[in-house]
């Protein structure tokens, strides 16, 4: 494992809506974070779908780490704004959100994010939401 994904791996560890929702950390690379949200029925909206919030706390989480993956050491991100489109109910075995980053600054940096539903063990899957996002890198502890 490489300091980037130990550092990515603390944070994500630390949040106790991840914990929640029964999200994992499945990938990070240089501008590049997987998060995976099982199916469950604890997350679902009256129609039975994933609800668009736990959606949107996957794929906003993506962004942000993908986001921290530029940022300096002893730095952290948070989130300034972001606009999600939902494209399709988000109908699946699994979800896993792709956060990536567009353009990093100093200070900002734009992410743009989807959240791919898989109903099987296969490759094959449907994107269900797309997120642009703004994170701002703050000092660590602020």
């Amino acid at each position: 494992m490489n300091s980037l994904h130990e550092r990515i791996a603390a944070s994500f560890n630390a949040q106790g809506l991840m914990s929640t929702l029964g999200a994992r950390l499945v990938l990070v690379q240089d501008g590049e974070v997987h998060i995976e949200l099982p199916f469950s029925s604890h997350l679902t909206q009256q129609q039975g779908f994933v609800h668009a919030g736990a959606i949107t706390s996957i794929v906003d989480n993506a962004c942000g780490y993908a986001a921290l993956t530029k940022s300096a050491p002893g730095s952290e991100v948070v989130t300034a704004e972001f606009k999600t489109n939902f494209m399709r109910p988000a109908i699946g075995e699994r979800f896993v959100a792709v956060g990536k980053v567009q353009s990093a600054g100093r200070m900002l940096t734009v992410c743009s994010g989807e959240v791919r539903a898989y109903s099987g063990a296969g490759p094959d899957y449907k994107v269900v939401a797309l997120m642009q996002a703004t994170m701002v890198s703050v000092p660590a502890n602020a």
